[in-house]
């Protein structure tokens, strides 16, 4: 099994997530047949930015593993990071438009990473993202 770093940038944390998301499809199938003909509905949340993202990430792999679905666009209904009390403090709504693929055999494994896998830089924030394959 080989690990490669993946390294995605946004202006925002919102885009970065967007980012991050995008790269996983692009990782996982070929996208030069994918259309933004269908959507799927993607909700995430957790404790932490950290876990938000982890999570996210999950579900992403999720529509692909399971449903053959790529993502070649997405816009977010709700992307609450500000930390509050009650529920999950941190979530996000997602609307990801794409279209139905052949899944891959060889699955990989995408894992946020665990030292900083988020950073805000000059000009947004980076998110580091772990693909074993």
């Amino acid at each position: 099994m080989t690990t490669r770093d993946i390294v995605v940038r946004g202006a925002s944390l919102e885009q970065a997530f967007g980012e991050a998301a995008l790269a996983v499809f692009a990782l996982a199938a070929d996208m030069a047949g994918v259309s933004a003909s269908d959507m799927r509905e993607v909700r995430a949340h957790g404790p932490t930015l950290e876990a938000l993202l982890s999570q996210w990430i999950s579900e992403c792999s999720y529509v692909y593993e399971i449903e053959g679905f790529v993502c070649c666009e997405l816009d977010f209904a709700v992307f609450d990071v500000e930390p509050r009390s009650g529920g999950e403090p941190v979530r996000l709504h997602a609307m990801l438009r794409g279209s139905e693929v052949e899944v891959a055999d060889n699955a990989i494994k995408v894992v946020v990473a665990a030292d900083r896998p988020i950073r805000p830089v000059p000009g947004g924030y980076e998110i580091h993202l772990v693909v074993e394959a």
